[in-house]
């Protein structure tokens, strides 16, 4: 039996989802949620329905896993312990400094409810972060660092895009050259938020919006903005659409660490990833972990977890002796 997937959520990232199903023999997308008039939205998959988000509900017994599409600003926050009281739910929480406080509020609806709420899976937070887990078990004498980019953030571009007075909005992450640099050498420098990375913001103002205030909203808003060197630039709707209308991105984590009696051999370990489609590629890791809520809901577990707490066997289609046969 096909894994019935639901979408909450019709942007980049959910027809992001619709796609990667397409390309998961044992998944099949059930219904696509919208906060949208339905008939407004037009997906890909035929023979599917788009319905408003307050008939979700209802449709519990007909979806076996809910992807959860919206924003980390605001969105994910309520909606993924709001839906997972009915369903087995994957979101892409990407605020770091809020994580724990959102995998309580998922947990404790998840365990009421007896469903599965896997949070902030995509690349980061999601594949790097088990990359930096593996290769700090592995050399656990040695340091650590993550950059981001170049690349358009789509956390950050929505939280620009709450901003009053914000019509749309790209931010794109930049590693600074030095920095990268010096981390491959080995030389283990100290590195501050600001001197890892800089965020380019191009902002298209609605008309008579205050520009200033904007911007100053923008480079003070903390989590997102405040503790890097951040340059807004506003653009026409017209410059945005020709010169920012893809949204590549990628990065690199580093572990750079000793090994030996008196640690004489040094190691690096680098994983980097090179991304078209952000979206599309947080999708496709978002969907394998919507396996794994199905299998862990069929095993009868409940609860929040995150990438940390799945084992890689559950993400794949492949069973388990041609796992072990093809990739052990």
């Amino acid at each position: 039996m096909s894994i019935r997937i639901g979408i909450l959520g019709y942007g980049n990232l959910g027809r992001g989802v619709e796609c990667a199903i397409r390309q998961n023999p044992d998944m099949e997308l059930a219904a696509v949620f919208t906060r949208r008039a339905p008939e407004t939205v037009k997906i890909l998959t035929e023979g599917v329905k788009v319905y408003h988000v307050d008939e979700a509900e209802k449709m519990k017994d007909e979806i076996d896993v809910l992807i959860l599409c919206g924003g980390s600003a605001t969105d994910l926050p309520e909606q993924t312990p709001e839906f997972a009281q009915w369903f087995n739910v994957v979101d892409s929480f990407d605020t770091h400094a809020n994580v724990n406080k959102h995998f309580a509020a998922v947990d404790e609806a998840a365990r009421k409810s007896g469903t599965v709420g896997i949070i902030s899976v995509g690349w980061d937070p999601g594949m790097f972060s088990l990359n930096r887990i593996y290769a700090t078990a592995a050399l656990p004498d040695g340091e650590s660092y993550t950059f981001w980019g170049k690349g358009v953030s789509q956390g950050h571009s929505d939280a620009i895009r709450r901003i009053p007075g914000v019509k749309d909005a790209r931010q794109y992450t930049i590693p600074v050259e030095s920095a990268l640099e010096a981390v491959r050498s080995g030389s283990n420098p100290s590195l501050t938020t600001r001197e890892k990375h800089t965020r380019d913001c191009y902002v298209v103002a609605e008309e008579g919006a205050d520009k200033a205030k904007i911007a100053e909203t923008i480079k003070n808003m903390p989590n997102y903005f405040s503790d890097y060197d951040t340059t807004v630039t506003f653009i026409t709707e017209e410059e945005l659409k020709k010169n920012h209308s893809g949204i590549p991105h990628g990065g690199f984590v580093f572990r750079s660490g000793k090994t030996g009696w008196n640690g004489e051999n040094k190691h690096i370990i680098e994983y980097s990833l090179k991304l078209d489609s952000n979206p599309e590629f947080t999708s496709s890791v978002i969907v394998a972990y919507a396996r794994a809520a199905y299998r862990l809901s069929k095993e009868g577990q409940s609860g929040c977890k995150t990438v940390f707490d799945i084992a890689p066997a559950y993400l794949s289609a492949l069973d388990g002796e041609t796992l072990r046969g093809t990739m052990l």
